[in-house]
Protein backbone atom coordinates (compact mmCIF):
# COMPACT_ATOMS: atom_id res chain seq x y z
CA UNK A 1 0.00 0.00 0.00
CA UNK A 2 1.22 3.80 -0.77
CA UNK A 3 -0.04 5.14 3.01
CA UNK A 4 -0.64 8.50 2.65
CA UNK A 5 -2.42 8.76 6.43
CA UNK A 6 0.36 9.79 9.15
CA UNK A 7 -1.37 12.44 10.04
CA UNK A 8 -3.15 9.73 12.11
CA UNK A 9 -0.56 7.41 12.86
CA UNK A 10 3.46 7.36 10.92
CA UNK A 11 3.71 4.11 9.35
CA UNK A 12 6.68 2.46 8.77
CA UNK A 13 8.74 3.15 11.60
CA UNK A 14 12.25 2.61 11.47
CA UNK A 15 13.84 -0.60 11.74
CA UNK A 16 15.27 0.14 14.87
CA UNK A 17 11.76 1.03 16.67
CA UNK A 18 11.08 -2.77 15.84
CA UNK A 19 14.56 -3.88 17.15
CA UNK A 20 14.24 -2.28 20.22
CA UNK A 21 10.85 -3.60 21.04
CA UNK A 22 10.94 -7.36 20.39
CA UNK A 23 14.57 -6.99 22.38
CA UNK A 24 12.44 -5.31 25.70
CA UNK A 25 10.29 -7.70 25.17
CA UNK A 26 12.18 -11.27 24.95
CA UNK A 27 14.55 -9.76 27.46
CA UNK A 28 13.82 -7.47 30.00
CA UNK A 29 9.83 -6.48 30.07
CA UNK A 30 9.88 -7.11 33.64
CA UNK A 31 7.90 -4.71 36.12
CA UNK A 32 9.82 -1.11 35.97
CA UNK A 33 10.19 0.55 39.57
CA UNK A 34 8.87 -2.03 41.30
CA UNK A 35 11.41 -4.28 42.04
CA UNK A 36 15.06 -4.59 42.90
CA UNK A 37 16.10 -7.40 40.39
CA UNK A 38 17.62 -7.22 37.52
CA UNK A 39 15.16 -7.49 34.72
CA UNK A 40 12.91 -4.85 36.78
CA UNK A 41 16.14 -2.36 36.72
CA UNK A 42 16.69 -2.59 32.99
CA UNK A 43 13.26 -2.09 32.44
CA UNK A 44 12.95 1.14 34.66
CA UNK A 45 16.65 2.19 32.80
CA UNK A 46 14.97 1.72 29.20
CA UNK A 47 11.93 3.98 30.35
CA UNK A 48 14.34 6.77 31.98
CA UNK A 49 16.19 6.54 28.83
CA UNK A 50 13.19 7.69 26.79
CA UNK A 51 12.73 10.27 29.43
CA UNK A 52 15.91 11.68 28.91
CA UNK A 53 15.75 11.27 24.88
CA UNK A 54 12.90 13.12 24.88
CA UNK A 55 14.23 15.99 26.97
CA UNK A 56 17.25 16.12 24.35
CA UNK A 57 14.47 16.71 21.47
CA UNK A 58 12.32 19.63 23.34
CA UNK A 59 15.07 20.90 25.48
CA UNK A 60 13.48 20.16 28.82
CA UNK A 61 15.77 20.23 32.28
CA UNK A 62 14.51 17.70 34.18
CA UNK A 63 13.20 14.45 32.91
CA UNK A 64 11.06 13.49 35.77
CA UNK A 65 8.68 16.28 34.24
CA UNK A 66 8.24 13.95 31.59
CA UNK A 67 4.80 12.18 32.04
CA UNK A 68 4.42 8.92 30.23
CA UNK A 69 0.67 8.27 28.95
CA UNK A 70 -1.62 6.29 26.54
CA UNK A 71 -1.48 8.98 24.03
CA UNK A 72 -2.02 12.56 23.28
CA UNK A 73 -5.35 12.87 24.22
CA UNK A 74 -4.44 11.22 27.40
CA UNK A 75 -1.94 14.34 27.38
CA UNK A 76 -4.43 16.73 26.82
CA UNK A 77 -6.95 15.70 29.28
CA UNK A 78 -4.77 15.25 32.23
CA UNK A 79 -3.08 18.91 31.23
CA UNK A 80 -5.95 20.62 30.78
CA UNK A 81 -8.84 18.66 33.70
CA UNK A 82 -4.96 18.91 35.95
CA UNK A 83 -4.98 22.80 35.84
CA UNK A 84 -8.34 24.29 36.05
CA UNK A 85 -10.85 24.77 38.72
CA UNK A 86 -14.20 26.86 38.77
CA UNK A 87 -14.08 30.04 37.91
CA UNK A 88 -11.21 29.87 35.49
CA UNK A 89 -11.20 31.07 31.68
CA UNK A 90 -9.62 28.94 29.05
CA UNK A 91 -8.88 30.05 25.63
CA UNK A 92 -8.56 28.11 22.48
CA UNK A 93 -8.91 28.25 18.78
CA UNK A 94 -11.36 26.89 16.16
CA UNK A 95 -8.91 24.82 14.40
CA UNK A 96 -8.72 22.57 17.28
CA UNK A 97 -9.09 18.61 17.77
CA UNK A 98 -11.73 17.09 19.93
CA UNK A 99 -9.27 16.12 22.09
CA UNK A 100 -8.46 19.29 22.88
CA UNK A 101 -12.48 20.86 22.49
CA UNK A 102 -13.81 18.15 24.31
CA UNK A 103 -12.26 18.25 27.47
CA UNK A 104 -12.70 22.25 27.81
CA UNK A 105 -16.42 22.15 26.98
CA UNK A 106 -16.66 18.91 29.63
CA UNK A 107 -15.43 21.55 32.11
CA UNK A 108 -18.47 23.95 31.69
CA UNK A 109 -20.53 22.25 33.95
CA UNK A 110 -17.72 22.47 36.36
CA UNK A 111 -17.61 26.68 35.84
CA UNK A 112 -14.84 26.96 33.40
CA UNK A 113 -15.44 28.92 30.93
CA UNK A 114 -13.82 29.30 27.50
CA UNK A 115 -13.18 31.24 24.17
CA UNK A 116 -12.73 29.66 20.86
CA UNK A 117 -11.19 32.14 19.07
CA UNK A 118 -12.28 31.90 15.54
CA UNK A 119 -9.51 31.38 12.61
CA UNK A 120 -9.27 32.40 9.19
CA UNK A 121 -10.42 30.78 6.21
CA UNK A 122 -7.75 28.80 5.73
CA UNK A 123 -7.01 28.00 9.37
CA UNK A 124 -4.41 30.47 10.25
CA UNK A 125 -4.59 32.22 13.42
CA UNK A 126 -4.95 36.39 13.72
CA UNK A 127 -2.92 36.73 17.22
CA UNK A 128 -4.71 39.82 17.69
CA UNK A 129 -7.85 37.98 18.11
CA UNK A 130 -6.53 36.19 20.88
CA UNK A 131 -4.98 38.29 22.32
CA UNK A 132 -8.46 40.74 22.45
CA UNK A 133 -9.89 37.18 24.25
CA UNK A 134 -7.91 37.59 27.51
CA UNK A 135 -9.60 38.17 30.66
CA UNK A 136 -8.55 39.27 34.34
CA UNK A 137 -9.80 35.37 35.06
CA UNK A 138 -8.10 33.80 31.65
CA UNK A 139 -5.40 30.77 33.13
CA UNK A 140 -4.63 29.31 30.09
CA UNK A 141 -4.55 29.08 26.39
CA UNK A 142 -4.74 25.64 24.77
CA UNK A 143 -3.77 25.37 20.97
CA UNK A 144 -2.48 22.97 18.19
CA UNK A 145 1.02 23.94 16.69
CA UNK A 146 -0.28 22.33 13.43
CA UNK A 147 -3.91 21.46 12.30
CA UNK A 148 -4.74 18.03 11.76
CA UNK A 149 -7.09 18.98 8.97
CA UNK A 150 -5.14 21.80 7.25
CA UNK A 151 -1.76 21.49 8.49
CA UNK A 152 -2.33 25.05 8.88
CA UNK A 153 1.14 26.07 11.24
CA UNK A 154 0.19 28.02 14.52
CA UNK A 155 2.04 31.13 16.01
CA UNK A 156 2.99 29.22 19.30
CA UNK A 157 6.03 31.68 20.00
CA UNK A 158 4.31 34.31 19.30
CA UNK A 159 1.57 33.07 21.76
CA UNK A 160 3.93 31.79 24.19
CA UNK A 161 5.37 35.43 24.45
CA UNK A 162 2.22 36.44 25.25
CA UNK A 163 1.00 33.93 27.97
CA UNK A 164 4.45 34.76 29.44
CA UNK A 165 3.60 38.00 29.66
CA UNK A 166 0.45 38.07 31.36
CA UNK A 167 1.05 35.53 33.98
CA UNK A 168 -1.22 32.44 31.74
CA UNK A 169 -0.45 29.06 31.56
CA UNK A 170 0.40 28.06 27.76
CA UNK A 171 -0.41 24.58 26.75
CA UNK A 172 0.47 23.29 23.19
CA UNK A 173 -0.94 20.23 21.17
CA UNK A 174 2.36 19.14 19.32
CA UNK A 175 0.31 15.87 17.86
CA UNK A 176 1.14 17.19 14.23
CA UNK A 177 4.61 18.47 14.85
CA UNK A 178 6.77 16.66 17.59
CA UNK A 179 9.22 15.40 16.07
CA UNK A 180 9.17 17.37 12.51
CA UNK A 181 9.69 20.79 13.87
CA UNK A 182 11.93 22.21 16.30
CA UNK A 183 10.54 22.27 19.09
CA UNK A 184 11.86 24.57 22.21
CA UNK A 185 10.14 24.80 25.66
CA UNK A 186 12.36 27.29 26.76
CA UNK A 187 12.51 29.40 24.07
CA UNK A 188 8.73 29.17 23.14
CA UNK A 189 7.78 29.79 26.58
CA UNK A 190 5.73 26.12 26.81
CA UNK A 191 4.24 25.65 30.47
CA UNK A 192 3.03 21.66 28.96
CA UNK A 193 3.80 20.11 25.79
CA UNK A 194 1.47 17.56 25.05
CA UNK A 195 1.97 14.63 22.21
CA UNK A 196 1.86 10.96 20.88
CA UNK A 197 4.85 8.46 20.62
CA UNK A 198 3.09 7.23 17.51
CA UNK A 199 3.02 10.02 14.87
CA UNK A 200 6.03 12.04 14.20
CA UNK A 201 7.95 10.43 16.96
CA UNK A 202 8.27 7.00 15.36
CA UNK A 203 7.21 5.02 17.88
CA UNK A 204 4.35 2.28 18.84
CA UNK A 205 0.50 3.38 19.46
CA UNK A 206 -0.20 3.53 22.91
CA UNK A 207 2.33 6.26 23.75
CA UNK A 208 2.18 9.40 24.86
CA UNK A 209 3.67 12.36 26.60
CA UNK A 210 2.93 15.28 28.85
CA UNK A 211 5.80 17.49 29.77
CA UNK A 212 4.93 20.06 32.67
CA UNK A 213 7.44 22.66 33.39
CA UNK A 214 8.88 22.98 36.68
CA UNK A 215 7.35 24.67 39.32
CA UNK A 216 3.53 24.03 37.68
CA UNK A 217 1.86 21.41 39.54
CA UNK A 218 -0.85 19.87 38.29
CA UNK A 219 -4.01 17.63 39.37
CA UNK A 220 -3.24 13.89 38.90
CA UNK A 221 -6.38 12.71 37.42
CA UNK A 222 -5.88 8.74 38.77
CA UNK A 223 -4.47 7.35 41.86
CA UNK A 224 -2.40 3.65 42.35
CA UNK A 225 0.55 1.94 42.61
CA UNK A 226 3.81 3.77 41.56
CA UNK A 227 6.15 1.87 43.11
CA UNK A 228 7.10 4.77 45.54
CA UNK A 229 6.28 5.25 48.84
CA UNK A 230 4.09 2.40 48.87
CA UNK A 231 3.70 2.87 52.74
CA UNK A 232 1.26 6.11 52.49
CA UNK A 233 -2.36 5.59 51.71
CA UNK A 234 -2.29 9.10 49.89
CA UNK A 235 -0.71 9.50 46.14
CA UNK A 236 2.89 10.26 46.37
CA UNK A 237 3.10 13.95 45.06
CA UNK A 238 6.22 13.38 43.33
CA UNK A 239 6.58 13.71 39.32
CA UNK A 240 6.31 12.02 37.64
CA UNK A 241 4.85 9.28 39.76
CA UNK A 242 2.18 11.33 40.63
CA UNK A 243 0.68 11.18 37.54
CA UNK A 244 1.94 7.53 36.45
CA UNK A 245 0.57 5.01 38.31
CA UNK A 246 0.12 1.36 37.36
CA UNK A 247 2.30 -0.27 35.10
CA UNK A 248 4.37 1.39 32.62
CA UNK A 249 3.82 0.48 28.87
CA UNK A 250 7.51 -0.59 29.04
CA UNK A 251 8.07 -1.86 25.78
CA UNK A 252 6.21 0.84 23.75
CA UNK A 253 8.05 3.64 25.65
CA UNK A 254 11.41 1.70 24.91
CA UNK A 255 10.21 1.69 21.01
CA UNK A 256 9.28 5.49 21.51
CA UNK A 257 13.13 5.99 22.44
CA UNK A 258 14.22 4.12 19.61
CA UNK A 259 12.15 6.35 17.42
CA UNK A 260 13.23 9.76 18.87
CA UNK A 261 16.74 8.60 18.95
CA UNK A 262 16.33 7.91 14.92
CA UNK A 263 15.23 11.32 14.53
CA UNK A 264 18.11 13.10 16.35
CA UNK A 265 20.61 11.00 14.28
CA UNK A 266 18.90 11.78 10.97
CA UNK A 267 17.94 15.36 12.31
CA UNK A 268 15.08 17.18 12.62
CA UNK A 269 15.49 19.62 9.60
CA UNK A 270 16.25 16.74 7.32
CA UNK A 271 13.23 14.97 8.22
CA UNK A 272 11.19 18.68 8.11
CA UNK A 273 12.33 19.60 4.14
CA UNK A 274 12.19 16.15 2.86
CA UNK A 275 7.89 16.58 4.32
CA UNK A 276 7.77 19.75 3.03
CA UNK A 277 9.18 18.74 -0.88
CA UNK A 278 6.48 16.01 -0.65
CA UNK A 279 4.05 18.69 0.38
CA UNK A 280 4.26 21.01 -2.03
CA UNK A 281 4.46 18.72 -4.79
CA UNK A 282 1.24 16.90 -4.01
CA UNK A 283 -0.24 20.18 -4.16
CA UNK A 284 0.98 21.53 -7.07
CA UNK A 285 0.30 17.74 -8.92
CA UNK A 286 -3.41 18.66 -7.31
CA UNK A 287 -3.82 21.91 -8.27
CA UNK A 288 -3.58 20.45 -11.89
CA UNK A 289 -6.85 18.24 -11.63
CA UNK A 290 -10.14 19.55 -12.80
CA UNK A 291 -12.65 19.39 -10.00
CA UNK A 292 -9.82 19.69 -7.23
CA UNK A 293 -10.07 21.88 -4.09
CA UNK A 294 -7.54 22.62 -2.00
CA UNK A 295 -8.21 23.62 1.57
CA UNK A 296 -5.67 25.41 3.74
CA UNK A 297 -2.75 27.68 3.22
CA UNK A 298 -1.65 25.91 0.11
CA UNK A 299 1.80 26.26 0.59
CA UNK A 300 4.30 24.05 2.46
CA UNK A 301 5.49 27.42 4.10
CA UNK A 302 2.57 27.62 6.22
CA UNK A 303 1.44 24.11 6.74
CA UNK A 304 2.32 20.49 7.78
CA UNK A 305 2.57 17.39 5.37
CA UNK A 306 -1.24 17.48 5.67
CA UNK A 307 -3.14 18.43 2.78
CA UNK A 308 -7.32 18.10 2.59
CA UNK A 309 -8.91 18.05 -0.82
CA UNK A 310 -12.41 17.46 -2.44
CA UNK A 311 -13.62 16.00 -5.88
CA UNK A 312 -16.40 17.95 -6.95
CA UNK A 313 -19.34 16.05 -7.32
CA UNK A 314 -17.88 12.73 -5.54
CA UNK A 315 -18.21 12.42 -1.67
CA UNK A 316 -14.91 12.12 0.34
CA UNK A 317 -15.79 8.49 1.74
CA UNK A 318 -16.31 7.44 -1.78
CA UNK A 319 -12.81 8.58 -3.20
CA UNK A 320 -11.55 7.28 -0.30
CA UNK A 321 -12.74 4.34 -0.96
CA UNK A 322 -12.15 4.00 -4.38
CA UNK A 323 -8.15 5.17 -3.71
CA UNK A 324 -8.44 1.93 -1.19
CA UNK A 325 -9.71 -0.55 -3.29
CA UNK A 326 -8.54 -0.03 -7.03
CA UNK A 327 -5.15 2.06 -6.44
CA UNK A 328 -4.05 0.72 -2.76
CA UNK A 329 -3.81 3.60 -1.87
CA UNK A 330 -4.68 4.74 2.43
CA UNK A 331 -6.02 8.16 3.14
CA UNK A 332 -8.92 9.79 5.79
CA UNK A 333 -11.77 10.67 5.03
CA UNK A 334 -15.00 12.22 6.92
CA UNK A 335 -14.04 15.17 9.86
CA UNK A 336 -10.81 13.97 11.51
CA UNK A 337 -12.67 14.46 14.84
CA UNK A 338 -11.84 17.96 14.48
CA UNK A 339 -15.82 19.43 13.56
CA UNK A 340 -14.68 23.12 14.38
CA UNK A 341 -11.68 22.98 12.24
CA UNK A 342 -13.92 21.92 9.13
CA UNK A 343 -16.43 24.55 10.45
CA UNK A 344 -13.92 27.20 10.05
CA UNK A 345 -13.06 25.85 6.70
CA UNK A 346 -16.37 25.72 5.63
CA UNK A 347 -16.30 21.34 5.26
CA UNK A 348 -18.67 20.19 8.02
CA UNK A 349 -20.95 18.92 5.62
CA UNK A 350 -19.28 16.66 4.04
CA UNK A 351 -15.49 16.41 5.24
CA UNK A 352 -12.36 16.02 3.31
CA UNK A 353 -10.12 13.66 1.82
CA UNK A 354 -6.51 13.86 3.79
CA UNK A 355 -3.40 13.07 2.50
CA UNK A 356 -1.24 13.00 5.12
CA UNK A 357 2.59 12.36 4.30
CA UNK A 358 5.36 10.95 6.19
CA UNK A 359 9.37 10.48 6.12
CA UNK A 360 9.40 7.15 4.61
CA UNK A 361 6.98 8.64 1.52
CA UNK A 362 8.36 9.35 -1.71
CA UNK A 363 8.18 11.29 -4.66
CA UNK A 364 6.69 8.40 -6.69
CA UNK A 365 4.02 8.16 -3.93
CA UNK A 366 2.57 11.19 -4.97
CA UNK A 367 2.77 10.68 -8.30
CA UNK A 368 0.94 8.09 -7.79
CA UNK A 369 -1.89 9.11 -5.62
CA UNK A 370 -2.06 12.56 -7.87
CA UNK A 371 -2.46 10.65 -10.46
CA UNK A 372 -5.26 8.08 -9.21
CA UNK A 373 -6.77 10.96 -8.05
CA UNK A 374 -6.81 12.69 -12.07
CA UNK A 375 -7.79 9.13 -13.38
CA UNK A 376 -10.71 9.40 -10.68
CA UNK A 377 -11.85 13.06 -11.69
CA UNK A 378 -11.73 11.75 -15.38
CA UNK A 379 -14.18 8.84 -15.14
CA UNK A 380 -16.73 11.62 -13.38
CA UNK A 381 -16.53 13.76 -16.55
CA UNK A 382 -17.79 10.83 -18.82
Amino acid sequence: MIYLDNGATSFPKPESVYVAMDHCMRNYCANPGRAGHKLALQAGRGIHRTRELVCKLFNIENPMRVIFTSNATDSLNLGIKGFLSKGDHVITTSMEHNSVIRPIKALEKYGVTNTVVQCEKDGTLNINNLERSIRHNTKMIVMTHASNVTGTLMPIEEVGMIAKSRNIIFLVDAAQSAGIYQIDVQKMNIDMLAMPGHKGLLGPQGTGILYVREGLNIRHLKEGGTGSKSESLIQPDIAPDKYESGTNNTCGIVGLGAGIEFLLEVGLEKIRNHEKKLTQYMIDGLKKIDRVKIYGPVNCEKQGAVVSMNLEGLDCSELGYILDRDFNIGVRTGLHCAPLAHKTIGTLEEGTVRLSMGYFNTKEDIDKAVDAIKKISEQLDK
